[in-house]
């Protein structure tokens, strides 16, 4: 097995793990973060109905510019907007099997900033 191989399978069973645990509620949804080498993307997520409450990517935006860990603030600065819009306040944080540092904390902070409690 090659080092990515490897690295991706060990970062698919973290996630798994992590997943069994965290859930997503109407009044406590889950934010789910993504980041991939070139764009980040958070969603909003209520488990109990399956739906997605609330999304922002730097996907076609001309607004997220910079370092990735720039951008990364800059959608957790945006999805804590859309998160007051419809009246959410506190989330359970889904790291996606990433380690807590980095554009994850950037991300993270810059949503408790604006106010968003996990």
């Amino acid at each position: 097995m090659s080092d990515l191989a490897h690295k991706l399978k060990n970062r698919a069973l973290r996630k798994n793990r992590i997943r069994a645990t965290i859930s997503g509620t109407a009044e406590r949804p889950r934010l789910s973060v993504y980041i991939s080498n070139m764009n980040v993307s958070a969603q909003l997520i209520d488990d109990t109905v399956h739906s997605t409450l609330a999304t922002v990517s730097t996907i076609g935006s001309k607004a997220a510019t910079g370092t990735m860990t720039e951008k990364a603030a800059w959608i957790g600065a945006e999805i804590a907007a859309k998160a007051k819009t419809i009246k959410v306040t506190k989330v359970v944080f889904d790291r996606g099997g990433r380690k807590y540092h980095g554009r994850i904390k950037a991300l993270a902070d810059a949503a408790r900033e604006k106010g968003l409690e996990f």
